[in-house]
């Protein structure tokens, strides 16, 4: 690749950086996914550059290949990983949250507490829990993910719920 079709591959990704964003915040469901997302696409387009790859015919077609083929590992990565560390982190920080504002409990303690609470469900309890909190995903959708009912989608949920105001309401 030479120096003028890095530099014009270069000129491409900062024209196009906010419509790639959109474009990887429609297909992730956080924020900082898909600004990790835009990061990992401009270092593929720098090591196409070390690679020594001949002329790009369609710069444009190419950026949205390279994003098109993110996406999708992005989206096997956390099929294969669903209840990493991280992701556990984002729904104990959304269910930890207290409702009232007058309440009083020490928000890390609270934190600690729901997170040995959800450390006790079952994986696929837990695994149920987290993808209706973290990714926002329908029973629908995450009994076809789990090869589960919808209605058994249902009963884990509300069964976790149960578990965890339970488990709060003791330390209350």
């Amino acid at each position: 690749m030479t120096a003028d079709s890095t530099s014009r591959l270069a000129q491409l990704f900062e024209e196009q950086h906010a419509t790639l964003h959109r474009y990887f915040l429609k297909r992730t469901p956080h924020t900082w996914d898909a600004q990790d997302l835009v990061q990992e696409l401009y270092l593929r387009l720098l090591r196409t550059d070390r690679a020594g790859m001949g002329e790009i015919q369609n710069p444009e077609a190419y950026l949205f290949t390279v994003a098109a083929n993110l996406v999708k590992e992005h989206a096997a990565r956390r099929q294969r990983h669903p209840l990493g560390s991280d992701e556990l982190e984002l729904v104990i920080e959304r269910l930890s949250t207290p409702c009232d504002a007058a309440a009083g409990i020490d928000r890390a303690l609270r934190r600690q507490r729901l997170a040995d609470i959800l450390g006790r469900l079952t994986p696929k309890c837990r695994a149920v829990l987290v993808m209706h909190y973290r990714d926002e995903l329908g029973y629908r959708e995450i009994g076809e993910k789990l090869q589960i009912s919808s209605h058994m989608v249902k009963k884990y949920i509300v069964k976790a719920l149960a578990t965890c105001r339970l488990g709060m309401a003791r330390y209350d």
